[in-house]
This record gives structure tokens, C-alpha cells and sequence, in this order.
């Protein structure tokens, strides 16, 4: 091999310019290149495998059925690449034992957040905490699930309605719309807080819209136009799927789920407050509250009841003396 790289002793350890390299002989390079050899043929099969999905799944709208099929292929790769190296690396059971407790340890203690990305991941594919495509909220960003990987999940973040506008982090995007930002959040953190989910197991939300009135107005003329326009451009009750209200009845235990839309009152100091509850899909809830707001407004014109603000009242003035000044200054 020239003077530079040579071969020495029974074990042909490999000596580069006279300096001998631990760990290095003709066996340890042998499996080196087996193991560049299993990598490399376990990256063209999944890149075939991925064309071959791609293939297959061209045009399908089923989103589940892709992301299930890239998991599927990543997790299948990921398990031979595990294998291969250790059926090449280890070829005595008593050093893979001790092999594999070692790296269990070094694992343990310094890639905790690793390992626990891993198994959140792994907790993940269960499908019970979300699914891709699913509308989620996890790790203080809110939005679409697009991306699942073995430690991070990617989220295109969208805007808080204005009552929670000022929760953390700050959105400029004043309802749930998309930002244009993409973040990733480790996997880990669902085992750290809760994961809330919009649209896995129910594709439906229940909204609200405040109005207030004042309490010398047309209070049932006021109710009535907001059960209209709830009415008009909430789910009808006809779409939502009896079977799966009962679905949902059945697996969380929930007594009366009421989907007709409702009015509610509520007294303060200085208006009375309707409010209407309806429901609505997962998605498009802004184009549904901006259709509605542009029907009340027309609506409480033409019935003459005007939005209340906050006023006050002058319920009373002290007494006011004048007095006038002759020019020798006597009243």
C-alpha cells in the first residue's frame, strides 16, 4: 500500500506514516466498508420505496394513507440500518451485550431530550395524539400538523383569535390563519404538556359571537336576528353525523352534546350581552364569523338596534352660585 499506510503484525493493524491507529486493522476495515455498503443500500431502497409510493398513491387526497406509508418506510429502513450494523459489528453476543449496555448508558445520560423525542414519536404513530393534517396545538404553536420525524414535529403556525391574542408567542395574525411561519417542536413535549387537538377525533368546533345590546332594546328581536344568522352559516345539524355524535358519546362519555345553535344572556353594568353558540367546521371559521357580523350589522339596522358601548351616566350636579361685581366691588 506504499510507504505512507502500512500493514503490521498478525491482526494487519494499519500503521499511517509509522503511527499506528487504534482500533484499526484489515477486520475493522472490512466491516467499515460493509457498513458504508448496508447505508448505502438501505437509502436506495427507501428512495425506491418512496417512488414507488408516490407512484401508487398519485393524485390521492387521502393525506393519512401518504403519511402512514412514509412512516412505515422510515421506521422499516431505520430498523434494518439497526440490525445490519449490529449483525456486522457485533459477531460475538458477549460484545454486543456489552456493546448495547454501554450505549444505553451513554444514551441515558446524554441524550435524554433525544431519547425522549424518540419515544414521543414513537407515542405519536399510536395515532391517538394527532395525525398529519390534523389542527393542533403543541408547544405553545398553534396550528397545521405537514411534517412527523423521529424527534421533531413540523407545524404551519397560525394567528389566536383576539382573545388570546396576547398569549405567547405574540401573533400579528388577529384569528386562526395561517402566519406563513413553519415550526418544528420536539416530539418530547407532548410527555411535558397537553397536546390540544381540533380536528382528530371530531372535525368540528363549537364558536361563539358576543353582541351587545342595550337593555331598553328589542332584547327578543335582538336574539332572533343572531339565531338567523347562526342558522344561515353554522353546520346545519343535517351534516353532522348522528353516528358520530354517538361516536363521540360513547368513547368520552359525554352526556348532551347540544349542536343547534343557542343564545345566552348575560347581565353586566352597562349592557346586556347576547350570546350565540353554534357549530362549525375545523376549518374556515373566520369566512364564517365575517359573514355573519356583515349580516348582523345589516339586520339590527333595519330593526333600529344599534351595538352598545360603554356609557356613563350623570346622575347628578352640585349647585352652582354666581356672583356679580359691581364696579365699587359690592355684590
Amino acid at each position: 500500500m506504499g510507504d505512507w499506510i502500512q500493514l503490521r503484525g498478525e491482526n494487519s493493524a494499519v500503521y499511517l506514516f509509522d503511527t499506528r491507529l487504534v482500533g484499526m486493522n484489515t477486520d475493522n476495515g472490512k466491516k467499515f466498508l460493509f457498513t458504508l455498503g448496508l447505508i448505502a443500500l438501505l437509502l436506495l431502497l427507501s428512495w425506491g420505496l418512496r417512488t414507488i409510493t408516490r407512484w401508487v398513491l398519485r393524485g390521492s387526497k387521502n393525506e393519512r394513507a401518504v403519511f402512514w406509508t412514509r412512516q412505515g418506510i422510515k421506521l422499516f429502513t431505520g430498523v434494518m440500518l439497526v440490525f445490519g450494523v449490529a449483525a456486522i459489528w457485533f459477531d460475538d453476543p458477549t460484545t454486543l451485550t456489552t456493546g448495547l449496555g454501554l450505549v444505553s448508558a451513554g444514551l441515558a445520560f446524554a441524550l435524554q431530550k433525544v431519547v425522549s423525542a424518540i419515544a414521543g414519536y414513537f407515542v405519536i404513530l399510536r395515532g391517538k395524539t394527532f395525525n398529519v393534517g390534523d389542527r393542533i396545538a403543541m408547544g405553545g404553536v398553534r396550528g397545521d400538523v405537514v411534517a412527523l420525524g423521529f424527534t421533531q414535529t413540523t407545524i404551519m403556525e397560525m394567528g389566536q383569535p383576539p382573545s388570546v391574542q396576547g398569549a405567547d408567542p405574540a401573533m400579528w395574525v388577529q384569528s386562526r390563519q395561517y402566519t406563513g411561519r413553519v415550526v418544528t417542536v420536539s416530539n418530547a413535549r407532548i410527555f411535558e404538556e397537553p397536546v390540544y387537538n381540533y380536528s382528530h377525533e371530531f372535525p368540528y368546533l363549537w364558536e361563539e359571537m358576543m353582541l351587545p345590546i342595550s337593555y331598553t332594546a328589542d332584547r327578543a328581536r335582538a336574539e332572533q336576528i343572531l339565531l338567523e344568522a347562526a342558522q344561515r352559516h353554522a353546520v346545519p345539524a343535517s351534516e353532522l353525523d348522528s353516528g358520530t355524535i354517538d361516536e363521540l358519546k360513547r368513547r368520552f362519555f359525554l352526556d348532551r352534546v347540544v349542536t343547534e345553535p343557542k343564545v345566552y344572556y348575560r347581565l353586566t353594568d352597562n349592557w346586556l350581552e347576547l350570546t350565540v353558540r353554534f357549530v362549525v367546521r375545523d376549518r374556515g371559521i373566520r369566512d364564517v364569523k365575517d359573514a355573519m357580523s356583515r349580516d348582523l350589522l345589516r339586520d339590527l339596522d333595519a330593526a333600529g338596534i344599534s351595538i352598545a358601548s360603554a356609557t356613563f351616566e350623570v346622575v347628578g350636579l352640585p349647585s352652582v352660585r354666581i356672583q356679580q361685581t359691581g364696579g365699587d366691588g359690592v355684590a
